[in-house]
């Protein structure tokens, strides 16, 4: 019970915090929607497909059976880790980038964000995405949540080096130093 209600409630909470915050900023007259770095149609459509693996997760904690295979104990709490490893990430990203969020690429001017997480990682609210991913699929050991996870992180791997010509082109040397430092990822 208790698993199945953490599971549930770290997606429903960061779609709230996610969505909320993206509120608050445009009654602060700040525009959270930023240009998009892919197609809107590949965009729109990798960031809600999220909610496939997220969801066949937290059905999967509720009891019914989505997997092919017995799941092992060990790839229950492997996923777990990573599950809550993954939201972690999220939230400290979310809440570190404060008034600089935006979903895209900022249309004006933001600062670049290197400390508190962004100090070990250059992209952690992506790492946190694709820890969730991972977790889902050997959570649900499903095929077809590992297929929309693949392409999930195939889609928001092209985000990030969108996202990372863009910054080149407005910080520059900053960025340059701040990537020599920091890697993408981990």
């Amino acid at each position: 019970m208790i698993e199945s209600l953490v599971v549930s409630a770290f997606p429903a909470v960061f779609l709230i915090v996610l969505y909320g915050g993206e509120a608050l900023l445009r009654r602060r007259k700040i525009d959270p929607a930023g240009k998009l770095p892919l197609g809107k149609t590949l965009f729109i459509f990798s960031k809600f497909a999220i909610i496939i693996p997220w969801g066949a997760m937290a059905l999967r904690s509720w009891g019914p059976g989505l997997t092919i295979s017995k799941r092992p104990e060990v790839l229950k709490w492997a996923a777990l880790v990573l599950w809550v490893l993954g939201f972690a990430l999220l939230f400290v990203g979310r809440f570190s980038l404060g008034t600089s969020f935006r979903t895209g690429i900022s249309k004006e001017k933001t600062r670049l964000e290197r400390d508190g997480i962004y100090r070990y990682s250059r992209n952690p609210m992506y790492l946190g995405i694709y820890s969730t991913l991972l977790s889902a699929c050997l959570y649900t050991l499903n095929p077809i949540v590992l297929a929309v996870a693949a392409f999930i992180v195939v889609v928001h791997h092209n985000i990030v080096l969108s996202e990372e010509r863009h910054l080149r082109v407005v910080f520059r040397a900053d960025y340059e130093e701040y990537c020599r430092r920091v890697r993408r990822y981990l």
